[in-house]
């Protein structure tokens, strides 16, 4: 069973940059997508984006073009850099491990492992 663990979430500015990271503990991303989710404050939890196990990737409507997901195969870690943070973008982040089908990757139901969340703050 391999366990996601986020780290990099902080503190920043409007229009600053932030690189999330997703390391995989106890196992390997190998052949697995990765996801990335944020819930914010009384919200539900969305999909931001995903790099499948092909690598190919996909992104929501609010953050293409601000934000890039990657995979690092050899150090087991998939990484979201995150630029043009905006207040909206406030949330706490969720790596999230599964093989959904393409049409399914947004759907948070369709991943089997979750890490603990990272929080980003964004202010005005």
């Amino acid at each position: 069973q391999v366990q996601p663990v986020e780290s990099g979430g902080g503190l920043v500015q409007t229009g600053s940059s932030l690189r999330l990271s997703c390391a995989a503990s106890g196992g390997s991303f190998s052949g697995y997508g990765i996801a990335w989710f944020r819930q914010g404050p009384g919200a539900d939890r969305e999909f931001v984006a995903t790099v499948r196990a092909t690598s190919q990737t996909y992104y929501a409507d609010s953050v293409k073009g601000r934000f890039t997901i990657s995979r690092a195969n050899d150090k087991n870690t998939v990484y979201l850099q995150m630029d043009t943070l905006e207040p909206q973008d406030t949330a706490v982040y969720y790596c999230a491990v599964g093989r959904p089908i393409l049409s399914a990757i947004q759907d948070p139901n369709m991943y089997y492992y979750w890490g603990q969340g990272t929080q980003v703050t964004v202010s005005s």
